[in-house]
């Protein structure tokens, strides 16, 4: 009887202990196969395109000085209609034309002026043209200075009130070159898997970079430079 059950005991500790190696075997293997899994290469693609602006704002400024604010008022006035008038006879359209507030100045009440300014009040007056058409505005841009040989008096030295050109139709342009920006990526990672005798495996995660939108160079900001640069991490495999 005795006998019996140390065989049985013998067998049973033998199933067992081939029942643990054969787990053990399995789970070194799958840990091999895991290991095998995170050798994995990061690439980034850069999708970059020039598109032209697609609106422009213009700030057209000039100033006007008086001593008496009467007449200051009617000259800002008489410049607004000449201006807005050479802009129309140019193309420009009446919806595409705005007009501010003047912003009035009195150096009588300015404390820091000890000097006796000429003029008492000085007038900044802003017209803004808002319009789709780029070349029309560009043109007309050019023909600009011919008004200012009438007496009024352009600035444009503020930053602020400079020329804008805006790019409008970044969603249109985003699906093409998210997907060139992936391929280029793709195309490093394979370059990589080759030289490093591997194989190139699925997506192991990728994020798309920000778009970026400026000017082409600075005698050129109606042209739009657009620049995205995905980075893709890819499997690696032999």
């Amino acid at each position: 009887m005795l006998e019996n059950n140390k065989l049985s005991a013998f067998i049973l500790g033998v199933f067992i202990f081939l029942g643990l190696a054969a787990v053990g075997y399995q789970l070194s293997n799958a840990a091999i196969q895991v290991k095998e899994y995170e050798r994995t290469v990061t690439a980034k693609g850069l999708s970059e395109r020039e598109y032209d602006s697609d609106k422009v704002i213009w700030p057209i400024q000039f100033t006007e000085t008086s001593n008496d604010l009467t007449q200051l008022y009617k000259s800002i006035e008489a410049s607004n209609s000449k201006i807005t008038r050479f802009l129309q006879k140019q193309g420009i359209k009446a919806s595409e034309i705005s007009l501010a507030s003047p912003v009035i100045t009195d150096k009588s009440a300015q404390q820091y002026n000890n000097a006796k300014a000429e003029f008492r009040y000085t007038a900044l007056q802003t017209i803004t043209v808002y319009s789709e058409d780029i070349n029309k505005v560009r043109d007309v841009m050019k023909s600009l200075p011919a008004l200012g040989k009438s007496g009024i008096a352009f600035t444009g030295n503020n930053y602020q009130d400079q020329t804008e050109y805006i790019f409008t139709r970044l969603n249109e342009v985003k699906p093409e070159m998210i997907e060139e920006a992936t391929r280029n990526a793709r195309e490093v990672a394979e370059k990589f898997a080759a030289d490093s005798a591997s194989k190139l495996g699925k997506i192991r995660k990728a994020s798309q970079g920000q778009f970026s939108i400026s000017a082409r160079d600075k005698n050129s900001p109606y042209i739009k430079q657009v620049r995205v640069v995905s980075t893709v991490e890819y499997y690696l495999s032999d």
